[in-house]
């Protein structure tokens, strides 16, 4: 064999080696997911890695409406009546009334829009505020409603469920032991605590103060300047009690 072969020979059996080092570099690359890559990078506190974000989203009621009732039921009055109060107080757009046709309750769903709009306007809503949108249901089978649609602010989280890592003893989690929470951990109380808010704003500023009750101050600055106590008496709370007992 001449220097020349195994010269060769040399620069071949490099040139397989460095491939086969690319194609494991890049194989490896290739098996790092989504959800594991989600996971390493997740900050450790639960409200930075589920943060409640303020959105615009849709708050919707449905009237079920029969083939052969015209109006709205007292029940459902009540429904739409409620809706302009909250239209009022947090609506951010026009409510988008979604009335059905071609279906057997079609006529009775364009009676009951009649008399719900005079109850949207009456309640404080525009009439530029109330859109019609009329639709043909997909299914025939089914019962074509009524379903009034706004938007307004509202405060999210989540999606929850999510679970990109093993939560026992895992060769691929060698960080377990480091005694971290788990990617889904504090999502849930993210979720029901966005739900529970009535102002979304209040996640983020103060409300500012309301003016003082005058009646009661100017009470309160009579009884200091004579020297009483400004506490109230209730005379009959004393009749309440049941028990003489620690007096």
């Amino acid at each position: 064999m001449t220097n020349e072969t195994s010269l060769n020979r040399t620069k071949a059996l490099c040139l397989i080696g460095a491939l086969f080092g690319l194609s494991v570099v890049l194989g490896a690359c290739s098996e790092t997911t989504g959800s594991v890559a989600t996971a390493a990078h997740a900050p450790e506190d639960y409200r930075l890695r589920h943060p409640i974000t303020v959105q615009e989203a849709n708050r919707s009621i449905v009237l079920f409406v029969g083939h052969a009732r015209g109006g709205l039921s007292a029940a459902q009055r009540a429904d739409v009546a409620g809706l302009a109060r909250t239209w009022v107080a947090e609506g951010t757009g026009a409510i988008v009334v979604d009335v059905p046709v071609d279906t057997p309750n079609a006529r009775a769903a364009e009676s009951a829009v009649h008399e719900a709009r005079a109850l949207l306007e009456a309640g404080g809503v525009p009439r530029n505020g109330i859109k019609l949108h009329r639709y043909t249901p997909d299914d025939p089978r089914t019962l074509a409603t009524v379903r009034f649609t706004y938007p307004r602010m509202a405060a999210v989280a989540g999606p929850c469920g999510l679970w990109p890592e093993d939560l026992g003893p895992s060769i691929k989690d060698p960080g377990y032991l480091d005694n971290k929470s788990y990617y889904n951990f504090g999502c849930a109380y993210q979720r029901n605590m966005a739900a529970m808010v009535e102002n979304p704003s209040d996640l983020v500023q103060p409300r500012p103060e309301t003016p003082a009750y005058t009646a009661r101050r100017s009470e309160a600055f009579d009884k200091y300047r004579k020297g009483t106590t400004t506490t109230t008496d209730y005379p009959e709370a004393e009749k309440a009690k049941l028990s003489d007992t620690g007096k």
